[in-house]
């Protein structure tokens, strides 16, 4: 395309592209505008971009993990700490199994040859689809009745203590059983985005390194996982995102020791009463670990697809 070409470039490009840059960053100006008022300052509506910014919004939803008690706070009612946690233990633990179970079911769909291999391949797409409000009630009522243990076995005991949970120590309650209906939900997704992945990756250098002596397992962990490192960065972004933002199954596993930020923040509002000061702020705090996660896997996707560029 020539200079004066680009240059004849229709303005309604640039404007539809200003208006998506606004749509998707306007809402988190906005969000960390608000988190520096007072809820005076919020409703009224006639502060805009003009007010005194305070960090009493902050104070409120950090109380528990402050090195000192905010003057303004009677009480910490807000517990970010433990909440975050949960959703760190949850999140990265999750996603952890998902891309071992994913990458692994992947490489067996594409490269093994057995029956109903395209059946199992459909029906892991198709199980993403169902909405997750159609697993609560079943998962719910299995999670606090069938899948219990006794409180006074080995493995009840073990769960009481180390993972939390109710006092019959059934799933529901503790990090494990919402870590495992996590990877459940995520699982199709992963398989179904490495299969793409690991179909271009030649099967002559999988067969050269088998030549070698290279026996099943170092093919697919030396060979195959660096080629397709593009693929699980995709994937665990995905992944952790999901898991660190989801709310309606949490909000039903979960109970004192082992709710997320997610549930922390609907907790602040009630019939009566909406502190859009804290849910502000506590929702930018949300925000961080996962940009920091996807920078951080974006770096790998951009070194996994230049890593084979030729040199000229």
């Amino acid at each position: 395309m020539s200079d004066k070409a680009y240059e004849r470039q229709n303005p309604a490009y640039y404007a539809l592209l200003v208006a998506l840059i606004f749509m998707s960053v306007g809402p988190i100006i906005l969000m960390f505008a608000n988190s520096f008022k007072l809820d005076v300052d919020i409703t009224s509506g006639t502060g805009g971009l003009l007010f005194m910014p305070t960090i009493q919004n902050y104070e409120t939803a950090l109380c528990d993990v402050l090195w000192y008690e905010p003057e303004h706070l009677d009480f910490c009612q807000l517990k970010f700490g433990g909440a975050f946690i949960n959703s760190l233990i949850i999140s990265l633990i999750s996603t952890v199994l998902t891309l071992v179970i994913g990458c692994m079911a992947a490489y067996a769909l594409v490269r093994f040859r057995f029956m109903g291999r395209d059946a199992a391949s459909l029906t892991t797409l198709l199980v993403r689809m169902v909405p997750p409000a159609v697993l609560l009630v079943p998962v719910f009522g299995l999670w606090n009745n069938e899948f219990c243990f006794d409180k006074e076995g080995l493995i009840g005991g073990f769960i009481r203590e180390t993972m939390g949970g109710r006092g019959d120590v059934c799933l529901a309650g503790t990090h494990s059983g919402i870590i495992l209906i996590y990877v459940a939900m995520n699982l199709p997704f992963v398989i179904w985005i490495l299969q793409s992945f690991i179909m271009q990756v030649p099967r002559s250098l999988e067969e050269a390194a088998r030549v070698d002596g290279a026996g099943p397992f170092q093919v697919f962990f030396k060979i195959v996982l660096p080629l397709i490192k593009p693929g699980l960065a995709a994937a665990a972004i995905f992944t952790f995102r999901i898991a660190w933002n989801e709310y309606l199954l949490a909000s039903a596993l979960s109970d004192r020791d082992t709710k997320t930020v997610p549930i922390l923040i609907v907790n602040n509002m009630s019939e009566f009463n909406v502190e859009w000061g804290v849910i502000m702020a506590t929702g930018m705090l949300l925000a961080i670990p996962p940009i920091i996660f996807t920078l951080f896997a974006s770096r790998q996707i951009i070194t996994g697809m230049t890593a084979g560029a030729v040199k000229g």
